[in-house]
């Protein structure tokens, strides 16, 4: 049996999945059937996004073929998805129903750094990728010259420094807050407010102009090259690129508008939300970091061969890097 973890009185009508000692308020490792259910349902989900980001990864790395600024852009998004089910999944799954709920100690801040970390980097990806895609169908004659493996690197550099930067700011304002209290509470919510305005309103506002922006371009392109047969395909190309990463972002804010909006509902109203809702949140953004794979191979026939390849295990055969994907 696992060892006994004290909690606060308080909380303790929030926890779902353990008996508490009524004597001593003590958390007692004793799980129902549907908590234990749950953490089936939790480990499959992490093995799923494991997998499935893995594939994207192993694709773009190894055929020549998918070498492109697009693609490395969400190669830098999956990675930031494997690492959700690497890091932020296993303590997610370990504390979200423990102690976390009940403390705030070192290991959870770990575990809140990490999760503010790994979203942030995901939605300043998106934002990147959808620069690439103003690019490529707003300005198609420019596009190779502004957007370049060089750029891309940058952006993917400055969207990762950007990110650690946010969570390591609100991970020292947390703990600033448990040593001063009421005395820097102002300066604690200013950090707070700063942060899920930079690692979350201010990216999605820009990605919305921009896809609006890409929107009317391409509904003019489609009317002015109507008559011209390689004109269109390479417009229809290009907007059913655009369409898919599109997809991808509204996935990803149909995942993570909620929590977000939950948590400034909380701080701007100053009421308590209970805990069991944030958590069903968070568990509702990481779900994220799963779908995005399956959206690429859905729309994409070369990632789809990429992944039939790969799963076959065809490409420990030979050297197939110089493969033409279809």
């Amino acid at each position: 049996m696992a060892p006994e973890v004290g909690v606060k009185h308080t909380y303790v009508d929030l926890h779902s999945c353990y008996e508490i000692h009524n004597a001593s308020d003590i958390l007692t490792s004793t799980p129902s059937t549907v908590c234990a259910l749950l953490y089936v349902f939790f480990v499959s989900l992490c093995i799923v996004t494991l997998c499935g980001n893995l594939l994207v990864v192993i694709s773009i790395i190894y055929f020549k073929q998918l070498h492109t600024p697009t693609n490395f852009l969400i190669l830098s998004l999956a990675v930031a998805d494997l690492l959700v089910g690497v890091l932020a999944f296993p303590f997610t799954m370990k504390f979200s129903v423990s102690s976390c709920l009940y403390s705030e100690h070192l290991f959870c801040k770990v575990r809140e750094s990490f999760d503010v970390t790994l979203s942030t980097a995901s939605i300043l990806n998106l934002c990147c990728i959808s620069i690439d895609r103003y690019y490529a169908v707003c300005h198609p004659l420019i596009y190779r010259t502004k957007i370049n493996v060089h750029v891309v690197v940058i952006m993917i550099l400055v969207s990762w420094s950007v990110s650690l930067f946010v969570a390591i700011g609100l991970v020292i304002a947390g703990l600033n807050k448990d040593k001063c209290k009421e005395t820097c509470f102002l300066d604690v919510q200013l950090a707070t407010i700063l942060g899920l305005f930079s690692s979350f309103y201010l990216p999605v506002i820009l990605m919305l102009c921009i896809y609006l922006k890409i929107f009317l371009v391409a509904q003019r392109q489609v009317r002015s090259i109507q008559g011209t047969k390689s004109g269109a395909t390479a417009s229809k190309m290009e907007r059913k690129a655009t369409k898919t990463l599109a997809i991808v972002m509204g996935v990803f804010l149909m995942c993570w508008s909620p929590f977000f909006l939950c948590i400034s509902f909380q701080l701007l109203n100053d009421v308590s939300v209970p805990a069991a809702v944030i958590e069903s949140l968070n568990w509702f953004t990481l779900s994220n970091s799963m779908l995005n794979p399956f959206i690429y191979a859905f729309f994409y026939s070369w990632f789809r061969s990429a992944f039939r390849m790969i799963i076959s295990r065809k490409i420990f055969q030979g050297d197939f890097s110089n493969t033409k994907l279809h």
